[in-house]
């Protein structure tokens, strides 16, 4: 089963109220995912020479700012922004950097994701819980992508929860089951991509950093995965300026895509959509199968 959800904002009014909409939308889809839910938002960019890293501590109850002194002392570092269990710094360091050291100092912290403009919040449990307990609602920014989970290849963790980032300002949530990710996940360990579970959406994600490292362009990562990918997906791919979606050829996975003046949104089903203001007036489409959907900054 599991949900999807993507929102992507064309103006200042629906930027400002993005996480109330994203959270409508995953409220929809929690009976397709009841076992997690999680979101990646796209906001507020760190200074030049900075970095976001957003951290998960899985015991409650953490000492942030003892965390903060650390990373002031060693690179530089502000408040950072607390929600439930997960906590997002900036940090005067580059993202590598950054997540090296946090890994040696605080090997008992998952890092959720880093780069720029990311932020990815998730945990196990009901979405209804997930949106009200991360405070969905007052959250802003340019575009997001969610997901609801109803775990069938791997177990109910957070750290099995969607999305997964394998690569900077890069994330994926992913609907349907891959067959080959096994064989895939150690050729790609090969090549250098890090993996922290044995979810198959990691793997996709990691030959997505993969290829992007090589110097392929968004389209043309995801265009690879039709050839490299066996199973049946939807995925739905967000970076710095936008998002993707991409269905198998076989297209057996539900996925709808609607667009007006103000935003741009894809989910697992329409009444997701039907969620957000002005839905009685956007046009409305199934993705066809096998082919790229890309909406960037640039192309708005």
């Amino acid at each position: 089963m599991c949900g999807i959800a993507g929102l992507f904002s064309k103006s200042l009014e629906v930027s400002e109220r993005l996480g109330g909409h994203l959270g409508q939308m995953l409220l929809q889809l929690g009976d397709r995912g009841p076992d997690s839910a999680g979101v990646a938002f796209y906001r507020d960019p760190a200074p030049a020479g900075s970095c976001k890293v957003s951290l998960l501590e899985p015991a409650p109850g953490h000492d942030w700012a003892g965390v903060q002194d650390a990373l002031a002392e060693a690179f530089g570092a502000g408040e950072p922004e607390v929600r439930a269990s997960h906590a997002v710094f900036v940090v005067d360091a580059e993202p590598p950097e950054a997540e090296r050291w946090l890994r040696e100092r605080y090997p008992e912290l998952r890092v959720m994701s880093a780069g720029q403009t990311i932020e990815i919040y998730k945990e196990e449990g009901s979405p209804r819980r997930f949106v009200e307990r991360f405070r969905l609602a007052d959250m802003q920014g340019s575009h997001a992508l969610g997901h609801t989970r109803m775990a069938t290849e791997s177990r109910v963790t957070t750290e099995h929860s969607h999305p997964f980032s394998t690569g900077l300002d890069l994330c994926l949530v992913h609907n349907g089951s891959l067959s080959n990710h096994n064989r895939l996940r150690a050729r790609l360990r090969r090549a250098g991509i890090e993996f922290r579970t044995d979810n198959d959406s990691e793997v996709a994600a990691g030959y997505l950093t993969h290829r992007l490292r090589g110097g392929a362009s968004l389209e043309q990562a995801l265009e690879g995965c039709l050839e490299d990918l066996d199973g049946f997906y939807t995925f739905a791919v967000g970076t710095a300026d936008g998002f993707a979606v991409l269905r198998d050829p076989i297209a057996c996975k539900p996925a709808v895509m609607a667009e007006t003046d103000e935003w741009v949104a894809m989910a697992s089903e329409y009444r997701a959509i039907a969620a957000l203001p002005g839905a009685e007036h956007a046009t409305v489409w199934e993705p066809e199968p096998g082919r790229v959907y890309v909406w960037e900054r640039a192309r708005v």
